[in-house]
């Protein structure tokens, strides 16, 4: 029986939605993010291709389903970023364990970060649709926001080391906002990861309107007093609230 690729894209609430691999790979990817010919390879190029950029693939038997890097397959595997595995990339230190994660805490956040020196706002637009995930022609947008003059910023996200291809991607998100949305607005394109390449940096420094963060996840512990000393805490509060 042949079996069938697909491209197994999970959601939040832990479904999944599955596209035919050529369709989906043809319509949000470019011919240089695989350094393969996307319109004449065959499926097997193209999954040795996705797999070379990171992608992990499952074998049910019936299908063969290709999982982006930094997600998790439904069916339980997880699936862990290429480049994390390169030589130097041990003091990473912590990062988001999903994609989403980052994006959703961004989202949650946005108001209170300040980029570019100014504090943008989730785009919505006259559907009440929100930038998140916000749905184009070449690709969803990580995260579609404005500033305080309503001009637009993409942010392009990568939960760990961010490949010099996010440029290109970041690019295409950056030009379709450009031309199919208020083209009297300017465009600015914003990458977050946990590390910037120096790949990545040469590739941006040529690229304007577009500005490189890395984030860091603190962890803090925050130590508590003894239970008896709560109730003390407590008991001497309580007493003077009396008088």
């Amino acid at each position: 029986m042949r079996k069938r690729f697909v491209v197994v894209i999970p959601n939040d609430s832990g479904g999944e939605a599955v596209f035919p691999m050529k369709q989906w790979v043809r319509e949000h990817m470019q011919s240089e993010d695989l350094a393969i010919d996307l319109e004449h390879s065959t499926s097997h190029q193209m999954r040795l291709a996705l797999r070379r950029a990171g992608w992990t693939d499952t074998d049910t038997g019936t299908e063969i389903r290709l999982v982006e890097p930094g997600t998790i397959d439904p069916l339980g595997l997880a699936v862990i970023e290429a480049s994390d595995n390169e030589a130097g990339d041990d003091d990473l230190g912590q990062s988001f364990a999903l994609e989403f994660q980052l994006r959703d805490f961004l989202a949650q956040n946005l108001e209170t970060i300040k980029v570019g020196g100014t504090r943008l706002v989730l785009y919505t637009d006259s559907k009440g649709r929100d930038g998140v995930e916000y749905p184009t022609d070449v690709g969803p947008v990580d995260i579609l926001a404005v500033d305080a003059l309503g001009n637009f910023v993409v942010l392009e996200l990568k939960r760990s080391r961010s490949p010099d291809h996010a440029i290109g991607q970041l690019s295409r998100y950056m030009g379709w906002v450009k031309n199919k949305m208020d083209k009297t607005k300017s465009v600015r394109g914003v990458i977050v990861a946990k590390s910037i390449t120096d790949n990545l940096r040469y590739a941006a420094s040529v690229i304007p309107n577009v500005d490189l963060y890395e984030y860091q996840v603190k962890f803090e512990l925050k130590h508590r007093t003894d239970f008896e000393t709560v109730l003390a805490t407590a008991a001497n509060s309580a007493s003077q609230d009396k008088h």
